[in-house]
């Protein structure tokens, strides 16, 4: 599949964004996957897989995806349910018996939204500082057996241990183990063939191994990633690329083309249900699924995913057929936000068109004392990005230019409104320069021998 000419363009600017936040922000890996029409379109890997080998991150290094693993269960159930198999609104005590009277009156649609009010993580949570192993069955139903924390269907609260058990309703009513079934249910009708139920793995498949943040030693260790999350793999476990990801999630928009799924059961997994009370930042829930809104208005849904390692952000714009997915092995990654910088990217593109072919010598990073500038066309303007930003084209000022001069026609009341901007090619006629208003920008060497000239080192 070819890319329409403005989605090749945001391709092309995606990498080298992702690159510049990870030199930023030190981080040891991450995996970028774009899905366009259900289709992957890009994929690309950065940095290191394991610091302590050295070994070089690739596009098929799975990771640890975390609560994406919320997402796939759901789309089970609402595939089991399409079956005439089970209903959302029963409660659940029709199916397993011994549960607390108010735990076997929730219904999967209240579990599925984390609505219950049931626990987050049981009584000892430290399976996810990696100090114990994740709960097992009898453990799992050992914690519910106080029933709910709040009275259910009052509020959202996020609970793992609430897709633990929509996982032991699957099992009583399939008769199968979930680990199988999610396979058989979700895995291959979504043709995810990067993608399994849990730890461990085949031998030979290549795993990304989770790192510490650089704080409190200085420096990042390696967590081996490779536990099995037993009874919470349902909400928790799931093993995958960036790639299966964002061509699950493509597939899960109520517009898609192709999808396992009905509309129907799309459109209610993703249906606003639930807000996340106190928080600064309006984020809803549905059917094992997140969704807010970027700015400007444009509407997403994905889920993000966090273990301990590895921190993940699947997101879609059925705006624009778009999925994007953002895997980084590091614990103190900002994944969340770079999904949102690439949708913002994406969008800008998709709004503005592919760049006018007479602005192509416009495009390039330069840098001053301050950092880099990305100058970025597209269509008929250039843009001044700022790469090391989360959303490097907010409240970007836009060049007018014609040949090598131009003219800053939009910026902020801070950023030179009206100034001149103009290219500076060297004696072979390559641009060797910027000039934007009084500020010479020239390339990352150049501004390196300068510094290290003026201020030693």
């Amino acid at each position: 599949m070819t890319p329409d000419p403005w989605l090749r363009a945001a391709l092309d600017y995606l990498p080298t964004w992702i690159a510049h936040q990870m030199r930023q922000s030190g981080q040891p890996g991450c995996l970028l996957a774009v899905a366009h029409r259900g289709q992957v379109v890009l994929e690309q890997a950065f940095a290191s897989a394991d610091l302590s080998t050295a070994e070089a991150m690739t596009p098929r290094h799975r990771f640890r995806v975390a609560s994406h693993s919320k997402s796939l269960t759901a789309a089970g159930v609402m595939r089991l349910r399409e079956k005439g198999r089970l209903s959302l609104d029963a409660p659940i005590g029709r199916h397993l018996e011994g549960l607390h009277p108010e735990i076997a009156a929730l219904t999967l649609a209240q579990l599925l939204s984390h609505s219950g009010g049931i626990t987050r993580d049981g009584t000892v949570q430290d399976a996810f500082a990696d100090r114990r192993s994740f709960a097992s069955r009898a453990e799992l139903l050992a914690d519910l057996a106080e029933g709910p924390r709040i009275p259910p269907g009052t509020r959202f609260k996020y609970s793992n241990h609430g897709f633990a058990l929509a996982a032991l309703v699957v099992e009583a009513v399939t008769g199968t183990p979930w680990a199988d079934w999610i396979r058989q249910e979700v895995m291959e009708p979504f043709g995810l063939s990067e993608t399994f139920p849990d730890c461990p793995l085949p031998p030979g498949t290549p795993f990304a191994r989770g790192h510490t943040g650089r704080m409190p030693l200085g420096r990042r260790l390696v967590i081996p990633g490779d536990n099995t999350a037993h009874a919470i793999a349902p909400a928790g476990g799931v093993v995958s690329t960036a790639a299966d990801m964002a061509r699950f999630y493509a597939q899960l928009s109520p517009d898609a083309a192709e999808s396992p799924l009905s509309v129907a059961s799309r459109r209610e997994m993703v249906r606003r249900q639930w807000r996340n009370p106190h928080a600064s930042f309006e984020m809803w829930y549905g059917l094992g699924i997140m969704s807010g809104t970027l700015a400007g208005g444009l509407e997403w849904f994905g889920h993000t995913g966090r273990l301990q390692g590895y921190v993940s952000r699947t997101a879609v714009l059925p705006a624009f057929d778009i999925a994007v997915s953002v895997m980084v092995n590091g614990i103190d990654a900002l994944t969340e936000l770079w999904a949102d910088g690439a949708l913002n990217i994406l969008r800008c593109f998709a709004q503005r068109g592919a760049p006018a072919e007479r602005l192509k010598d416009w495009m390039g990073r330069w840098w001053t004392v301050w950092g880099a500038v990305d100058l970025l066309p597209a269509g008929e303007r250039v843009l001044v990005a700022t790469p090391s930003l989360f959303n490097p084209v907010m409240d970007a000022a836009e060049i007018e230019a014609t040949g090598d001069e131009g003219r800053v026609v939009l910026a902020t009341g801070y950023a030179g409104h009206g100034e001149p901007a103009r290219l500076i090619r060297d004696a072979e006629g390559r641009v060797a320069a910027v000039e934007l208003g009084s500020m010479r920008m020239v390339p990352e060497a150049e501004l390196s021998a300068e510094l290290a000239a003026r201020y030693g080192g």
